[in-house]
């Protein structure tokens, strides 16, 4: 055989084979329950230094909005680059329950055909380390056969479900019986997220002599309740003033008004009622800048430990949210609802060698987006069953770009749609809501959603509802 022919043969072997040697490693940070509440996008609510620095050197995509407002099912849409077109999918247990029949074409297991090894350390899926059985320690797995490796760091927490809600030093949630923050005066390690990070950083030093090209997810807890991190990321934000959001005066008489039992139920009040007392609202949005805080710090040391490895220039870097956060608005806390400050999370992309890094994309994108991101970023070939989303490497080029498509979200029977200028919220008629009912606002004049506008803009409302599917 000619030795040209055979070089050509023996790199299609390595193609094939996924030991190409420039197949950029993929870090893929994901952060629970963080909104757009950073200061490389304006918003002084929490201190973010270390996003902030990502930022500088990334794609910040400033209207990324997720498919459906709760963990598991937003992370499903994440992992199989498709909208939630079942109603399953809307579960927390999306993952768990449906994953045998897609786990080979998922985010992770497609990067694992292609030759990369796939690690997972923390919350990537809803259960954290990838167990979703009694504490969330034991069999089955949320999703079989992806990953290389799945884990949680050895820590004081007993077991998953502990250190998902965890208390200083090792304690638990009880449900109902602990108050939703703390501020333990102690180290970082006091809380689960440094131990994250610390064992991220490991690993990372043991990648840097891998053979192969890695795809690394490393899932941070904060800021999901409770509002839990050291006193001195509480006492960072001692000075700053966290006032209430403004509220519409009807907010509990839109049909997507919940009672936000997340925090009510699952945690003491201590006799304070967060949606009256405004006091203790705002020791809660402080709380939650900590927590914000805590974890930005845990993040970047997980990127300087990149930086040191020495692999950063053949890494791509994500950092996303699974959803966000109501800090009060539409007198709600928590998700679980189609309007703004629940459907909107943080994303950004870097790339080797992008072009004016820094730059902001306004454009309207969506985690359905991320999959083919990644996979035209690497050079992967798409799976079979083809994908939602749409590649966000123009973007990447074009920080100007225009948005491409609407943004779909989705909430048991409710739908939304959200383009440059409206949001549009869809209930179907059921038990406690005779007649269907309609949401439109108008998110450049009135960003708080505080007033409905569907019946002054019909034509708005047709078209959007096409959008739907």
């Amino acid at each position: 055989m000619p030795l040209r022919l055979f070089g050509i043969l023996f790199g299609l072997v390595l193609a094939t084979t996924g030991l190409v040697a420039d197949k950029p490693n993929v870090l893929f940070i994901a952060i629970d329950d963080l909104r757009n509440d950073l200061g490389a996008l304006g918003v002084a609510h929490a201190k973010t230094p270390q996003l902030d620095r990502i930022a500088r050197t990334s794609r910040v995509f400033s209207h990324h909005y997720v498919q459906v407002p709760t963990c598991g099912a937003s992370r499903a849409a994440l992992l199989r680059g498709r909208y939630p077109n079942e109603r399953i999918f809307l579960s927390n247990d999306a993952i768990k329950e449906t994953s045998a029949d897609w786990a080979g074409e998922s985010l992770p297991g497609w990067f694992k055909q292609q030759g990369y090894r796939t690690y997972a350390l923390g919350k990537v899926t809803h259960y954290p380390g990838g167990m979703a059985g009694e504490n969330w320690d034991a069999p089955p797995e949320e999703i079989s056969g992806v990953w290389d490796r799945a884990w949680l760091p050895d820590s004081p927490w007993a077991h998953a479900q502990a250190m998902m809600h965890a208390y200083a030093n090792g304690k638990p949630r009880e449900r109902g019986v602990t108050l939703p923050w703390e501020a333990f005066d102690g180290p970082d390690k006091a809380y689960p997220d440094a131990w994250v990070a610390e064992d991220a950083v490991a690993h990372l030093a043991e990648l840097k002599d891998a053979d192969d090209p890695w795809f690394f997810a490393v899932g941070f807890f904060k800021p999901h309740l409770p509002l839990s991190a050291p006193k001195a990321w509480h006492e960072l934000h001692a000075d700053t003033a966290f006032p209430a959001p403004p509220v519409a005066a009807n907010a509990r008489q839109s049909p997507g008004w919940h009672s936000s039992n997340e925090l009510r139920r699952n945690y003491a009040d201590g006799g304070r009622e967060v949606l009256e007392d405004e006091v203790y609202a705002e020791e809660l949005r402080a709380a939650y800048a900590a927590s914000t805080s805590y974890v930005d710090h845990q993040v970047g040391l997980v990127m300087d430990a990149l930086e040191a490895s020495g692999m950063a220039e053949d890494t791509i870097v994500v950092v996303w949210s699974d959803h966000g956060f109501q800090l009060g608005e539409h007198n709600m806390w928590a998700k679980h609802t189609l309007f703004e400050q629940a459907l909107r999370s943080p994303l950004m992309i870097r790339q080797p060698g992008l072009k004016n890094p820094g730059h902001t994309s306004e454009a309207i994108v969506e985690t359905v987006d991320v999959f083919p991101t990644l996979l035209d970023l690497c050079g992967l070939p798409q799976p079979d069953v083809p994908l939602d989303g749409q590649s966000l490497v123009p973007h990447l080029h074009d920080a100007d770009r225009p948005t491409a498509k609407p943004a779909l979200g989705y909430w048991r029977a409710n739908r939304s749609v959200r383009d440059d200028r409206w949001r549009l919220i869809i209930y179907p008629a059921t038990d406690k809501l005779p007649e269907p009912a309609v949401e439109l606002f108008d998110m450049i004049a009135d960003p708080f959603e505080l007033t409905n506008v569907a019946s002054e803009h019909p034509d708005v409302v047709k078209r959007l509802q096409a959008a739907i599917r």
